[in-house]
């Protein structure tokens, strides 16, 4: 929030405008030493726009901070941090607010977890998410023409428009903004992201993490041919069965990261994940390549870090995969 309106962190700290009457409330757990705000709330209050009630009914979707987990279950905070060690937990724990920032974990992985534990009843199965009522696949295209209609679009109305999650409305705005800024930052590199972004029609508020998100789609696209190129030594070798080239992701809008599933008949390893931050390495799992959170998997367990550098020639990565 402090870089947000441009000061310094301290001076923010010590300004304490968010103690200002109307601003927004924590909706971090009661007792928690962050503090955590809703983004589209702030940005409102900011914008000298009315703040948006935060959702009234628990969703399988929420997340929740160790507290809240603990709550959840009926247990103490103390114990939930035993409990958060079982792999499930693990495997879907969500680190809001960057890689230093509170652990939480989706309140549907948590009744799963609840159900399965031992002492408890067997599951009759997960509960099944509510509110989405578009397929993944079809997100992005139904909410583009959304978007071309008005530029000012706002997450509630996409909401009721497709009938989705909150969340799911949000990443699909920031994804689709993020984008056309991209494009729009190519054609002219001139432009800042919020150059970009007020050209488009994109208020202010509404953008905020859309700006984050267009560096990192810059920076994939610049990555992207190298990538393909690796992606044609992986299939020469006989790797993959198929030379296309891998799709980037950006997890929590930052960073720039790509999979190469290797699915050829003898491959030295399931999966390749490519991380604009470390380089290459192996993955375990081709169904799960990647691991929740910013920092770097620790190696071990079927994870090993190929050549040196972020972008070594195929030929290394080959090399380093070979040995």
């Amino acid at each position: 929030m402090a870089a947000q309106q441009g000061v310094r962190l301290q001076s923010y700290l010590n300004a304490k405008p968010y103690t200002a009457g109307g601003f927004p409330e924590p909706i971090s757990s009661s007792g928690a030493r962050t503090r955590l705000y809703d983004g589209d709330q702030v940005d409102a209050y900011l914008a000298g726009e009315p703040v948006p009630p935060l959702p009234s009914e628990d969703d399988d979707r929420d997340l929740l901070d160790r507290r809240e987990c603990a709550a959840e279950l009926g247990v103490s905070p103390r114990t939930w941090d035993t409990y958060k060690k079982a792999p499930l937990l693990v495997e879907n724990v969500v680190t809001v607010g960057g890689k230093d920032g509170v652990e939480h974990w989706p309140r549907s992985i948590v009744r799963q977890y609840n159900d399965d534990r031992p002492g408890r009843p067997v599951s009759a199965g997960r509960p099944k998410w509510s509110g989405d009522q578009v397929p993944r696949e079809q997100l992005l295209p139904r909410t583009a023409p959304l978007l071309d209609a008005d530029p000012a679009i706002s997450s509630a109305a996409v909401i009721e428009a497709l009938g989705v999650h909150r969340d799911t409305a949000q990443d699909a705005l920031t994804h689709l903004r993020a984008d056309r800024m991209a494009d729009l930052m190519h054609t002219d590199p001139s432009l800042t992201p919020d150059q970009a972004a007020g050209a488009l029609g994109y208020p202010a508020a509404q953008v905020r993490r859309a700006t984050v998100r267009v560096q990192a789609v810059l920076r994939g696209r610049h990555v992207a041919p190298y990538l393909a190129d690796v992606a044609q030594a992986l299939h020469r070798e006989g790797w993959t069965t198929t030379a296309a080239a891998p799709l980037i992701q950006h997890p929590a809008d930052e960073a720039v990261v790509a999979v190469l599933v290797l699915d050829g008949p003898h491959p030295p390893a399931p999966a390749l994940v490519w991380d604009e931050r470390y380089g290459w390495r192996t993955a375990p799992s081709r169904r799960h390549p990647l691991t929740r959170g910013a920092a770097a998997p620790p190696p071990g367990d079927g994870i090993r870090y190929l050549a040196t550098g972020t972008a070594p020639p195929p030929s290394d990565v080959i090399a380093a995969l070979a040995t």
